[in-house]
């Protein structure tokens, strides 16, 4: 079967993978659809470490095959998408609803792919740039059938992410002021989630003027485009004058986590959603932090996959949270090149593989 294997050295499309048959407590899906996050691309530029060779994707949606043992709450047939949560729901953090923090499920990766004999890594439990995955149990979350699979992939990790980190993490409430550094598949879902919660003031910050419509789309109600002005924190200051409620980090640059703390009001919270080198340090006047502001981490939107997936395809077919839009772009998996040159230059919000 077609996949995309990292060897450690590059990415490529081959036509020879295996897999396995689902065990106990596992799914075997058919991919039809996967997004191309820059945490995949972080892999082959080695901001991520992770060990090759390893078949990447994580942001899935597809059909049910087969299930293993055990397995009831999805069938043959089903439509699902995918989380990368390999959570084990039975310590202390999935106890408290707090699967992402699960132990068991955070630096374990499994080989259920061969290539030639020779076991492969799962990337993120997930694996989505593949025909064929498997999965446990936890992570594949039934979907109505009705909606396009290429729109369905994002909700795993795009969607979670941003509007996870906005409902679950931060909080925001009603009337609250935001800023998004970053509008890219992250910041647009942080956007829309400011806009879902109910946020007056979403200011969103991109040095590419290009993001500016897409942003108001999605919940932006003012732009700035940072390539045009001399200092962005001064522009959003003439908009936020005592700061912001919450401030999210969507680029994973240190000096723009810096401004997004900079850029807070008292009792505010800046998100740290990007992801910097793996050893970068960021720094801030502690002085500052003194009037009740925090600095939050925020690992895969703080979400529970089963509950959330479910809740974001619902409000998805109310028309209250946008899929399609976020597709800019579809590929067949064959031009993974093309899709990681796009994403690279920003021409898309989201490219999305097909199979």
């Amino acid at each position: 079967m077609r996949g995309v294997v990292f060897d450690g050295k590059q990415a490529q499309v081959v036509a020879d993978l295996e897999i396995r048959d689902p065990g106990p407590g596992e799914v075997l899906v058919a991919i039809g659809a996967a997004g191309l996050c820059h945490s995949d691309l972080s892999v082959i530029d080695g901001t991520i470490p992770f060990p090759p060779p390893v078949v990447l994707g994580h942001e899935g949606a597809g059909v049910v095959e087969a299930v293993g043992a055990g397995v009831a709450h999805v069938a043959p047939g089903d439509h699902v998408a995918l989380s990368t949560l390999a959570n084990c729901g039975a310590c202390a953090d999935c106890d408290r609803g707090r699967p992402t923090m699960c132990r068991k499920a955070i630096g374990m990766p499994k080989q259920p792919f061969s290539r030639g004999g020779k076991p492969l890594y799962q990337f993120a439990s997930n694996s989505a740039f593949a025909e064929r995955t498997i999965v446990k149990a936890v992570q594949a979350v039934k979907i109505p059938g009705d909606i396009p699979l290429t729109s369905a992939a994002l909700i795993g990790c795009g969607v979670l992410t941003g509007v996870g980190a906005v409902l679950n993490r931060a909080r925001v409430d009603r009337g609250e002021s935001v800023v998004v550094i970053g509008t890219g598949g992250i910041g647009l879902n942080v956007l829309q989630g400011a806009r879902i919660a109910g946020a007056t003031t979403i200011v969103a910050v991109d040095a590419n003027p290009a993001k500016e419509a897409v942003a108001r789309q999605f919940g932006a109600t003012h732009f700035i485009d940072a390539s045009q002005v001399a200092d962005a924190p001064a522009a959003v200051r003439e908009i936020l004058p005592t700061g912001a409620d919450h401030a999210f980090e969507c680029v994973g640059s240190v000096k723009l986590i810096r401004q997004a703390i900079d850029l807070l009001d008292r009792h505010g919270q800046a998100v740290l959603l990007g992801v910097p080198g793996f050893k970068e340090e960021a720094s801030f006047l502690v002085s500052s932090l003194y009037l009740d502001k925090t600095i939050m981490g925020c690992r895969y939107g703080s979400s529970r996959p089963q509950r959330d997936i479910a809740l974001y395809a619902e409000l998805y077919r109310q028309g209250k949270l946008l899929l399609d839009e976020l597709v800019t772009e579809t590929y067949p998996v064959e031009d993974f090149a093309k899709a990681v040159d796009d994403a690279h230059h920003g021409r898309v919000a989201r490219g999305v593989l097909t199979f």
